[in-house]
């Protein structure tokens, strides 16, 4: 299905850039941020080939640190702080999102191709319109509290999705449920296209059919509503909030506890449908750009996503008891404008501040070979990725002068451009302890004062980012994007549940909305194509790169299956420890 290149063996795609990956939802606009710590020939846009991807395998376990071989049933994963939003309907963050999917479970799976095969379904029927799902759960399945999983659960799961207060990131709206709309806006007490034929069979109707639709409802998690709506009613969701970090799923692991900024804790569940995990304990331990490489280095974390760079490629690769994976990352990373402060409103200020920024410099300074300038919000690993008629944008100070001047942007007497009375300032939200910030803020600071921009920056950590995007107290900020195998998303459309920087175009939006509905997958290509032409046109933020993902881990585990679309937490039940 997927037209995509052949790695030699990859591994997961993790934080999107070491430092900040921001969420987004699950199918249909299932991007995830993250925090970033992505090379492209600017001038021919042809995609220069990595130095290297692939599995760089430990030469020597007898180097194996102590404090690592005493771990015989505890595996510790290094990880960005997450939230403690351990809920798929809720999370913002990829690294909820690594934790959630270890304790919840889903009718469908992603597979290593991007594709979706069935998980806790037996089988899914779909009618020969598309406008039917049947999904067949699985006899036996409980969750880890050993109650029954039943589709009654699933049925609850498409409410919460529906009421008219929900707040999360997926729009489930868009996939068209029969009675959808009107249980949201409160002319109906039930969804009537959810019908549900027997404790494991339920039936869903749509009234217009997707190429997505069978996988966004398929990737859906199963919650038990008999613990999750015990405190709910429609239109008050405290109840639910209120458990984000007591979760309680049918997955591989249960929460056993949650140290915020320090560590989640999760243990085996016995009742696993797939048979209990090998290992007992996984620990995702908080570490930082400052910490995670020595943590690895003496024993203390068994692997972590490592910043791509020649030298620590090299230095990881001598310890000999690593296995180095490098793969290309399924996202890319960008700089976010505020679009509802008028300066950014205008296009010619957003391709001045793009053509103004020396991206090949920063990108190179961090990752050297292993990344690419990218100028559309897709990875090359995408069936749906294209360079055809794509500006690269490269780095023309005076061109982005020239943009400024026509934007009515003039330098004043002290070098600053202003307009209608206005200094051309902005606050730059930037991530500590990053070196794509390291790399980014004195080039960015450097470039825009020669543009007559006056350019402050605040240092925070990621979670507080993603807050100042959730209220829209922000000018600009660096993120990444962590991308679903299917290209449809809700960041770039008008009032998009993933569009947290009030962009709005109306030809993205109706390309969008086709390439959604198209079927055939080579006429969707041509739509994206066309949708990327406009997004690479009208520049709704700074595309900045798509990087490689490096995740070292201690070669006494074994039994990952994972890929540029499928994350390690997916094989967490299959891991092993070498004795």
């Amino acid at each position: 299905m997927l037209n995509m290149r052949k790695w030699f063996y990859m591994v997961l795609m993790i934080a999107l850039m070491g430092s900040m990956l921001t969420a987004c939802a699950l199918g249909g606009g299932g991007e995830a941020q993250t925090a970033e710590p992505a090379t492209e020939d600017t001038k021919t846009n042809e995609i220069a080939e990595p130095a290297s991807e692939g599995v760089i395998e430990a030469a020597d376990m007898s180097l194996n640190p102590d404090l690592a071989k005493q771990r015989t049933d505890t595996v510790i994963v290094g990880l960005t702080a997450p939230k403690g939003v351990f809920n798929r309907l809720f999370r913002q963050t990829v690294y909820d999102d690594y934790v959630a999917r270890s304790i919840f479970d889903s009718f469908l799976q992603v597979q290593k191709d991007g594709t979706y095969t069935e998980n806790l379904a037996d089988s899914v029927d779909v009618s020969d319109d598309g406008l039917k799902y049947t999904f067949h759960l699985k006899p036996g399945v409980t969750y880890s509290d050993a109650t029954p999983v039943t589709v009654t659960d699933y049925a609850f799961v498409l409410r919460v999705l529906h009421d008219p207060s929900y707040d999360g990131e997926i729009d489930a709206l868009a996939f068209n449920i029969a009675g959808g709309r009107d249980y949201f806006e409160g002319d109906a007490k039930d969804i009537s296209g959810v019908k549900i034929i027997d404790d494991n069979t339920i039936e869903i109707t749509v009234t217009e059919a997707t190429a997505y639709t069978r996988d966004f409802l398929g990737d859906l998690p199963m919650m038990p509503e008999s613990y999750y709506g015990k405190n709910y009613t429609k239109g008050n969701l405290d109840g639910i909030k209120a458990l984000h970090n007591k979760p309680l799923g049918s997955g591989q692991y249960v929460l056993k506890s949650f140290s915020p900024g320090q560590e989640v804790v999760l243990e085996a569940n016995p009742n696993y449908f797939k048979g209990a995990p090998k290992v007992k304990t996984v620990i995702f331990k908080t570490t930082t750009e400052g910490t995670s490489l020595s943590m690895l280095q003496t024993g203390e974390t068994d692997m972590d996503n490592i910043t791509v760079t020649e030298d620590n490629v090299e230095e990881l690769s001598s310890l000999g008891f690593l296995n180095v994976h490098i793969m290309p990352t399924n996202g890319y990373g960008y700089i976010a404008f505020n679009h509802k402060e008028k300066k950014f409103q205008d296009p010619k200020v957003r391709q001045a501040l793009t053509v103004g920024l020396n991206r090949e410099e920063i990108v190179q300074g961090v990752y050297g070979p292993y990344a690419n300038v990218l100028n559309i919000p897709q990875s090359t690993e995408s069936w749906a990725y294209t360079d055809e008629g794509i500006e690269t944008y490269s780095f023309d100070m005076e061109k982005a002068k020239q943009l400024l001047d026509e934007a009515g942007w003039k330098a004043g007497t002290d070098g600053i451009r202003e307009k209608n009375g206005e200094k051309f300032k902005i606050n730059f939200s930037a991530t500590a302890d990053n070196p794509v910030i390291d790399a980014l803020l004195p080039i960015m600071t450097n470039n825009y004062k020669e543009l007559g921009i006056d350019l402050t920056s605040e240092t925070l950590d990621f979670n507080a980012i993603m807050d100042k995007k959730d209220t829209g107290n922000f000018d600009m900020f660096f993120a990444a994007w962590s991308l679903e195998p299917d290209p449809d998303t809700t960041v770039y459309i008008t009032d998009g549940a993933q569009n947290d920087i009030g962009y709005s175009n109306t030809k993205v939006d109706e390309l969008t909305l086709a390439a959604k509905k198209e079927l055939d997958q080579e006429k969707r290509k041509d739509l994206y194509k066309q949708l990327y032409q406009e997004l690479n046109k009208d520049l709704p933020v700074i595309f900045m790169y798509q990087r490689r993902d490096m995740w070292p881990i201690n070669g006494r585990l074994s039994g990952f299956d994972i890929s540029p679309f499928k994350d390690f937490e997916y094989s967490l039940y299959s891991m092993q420890i070498a004795q």
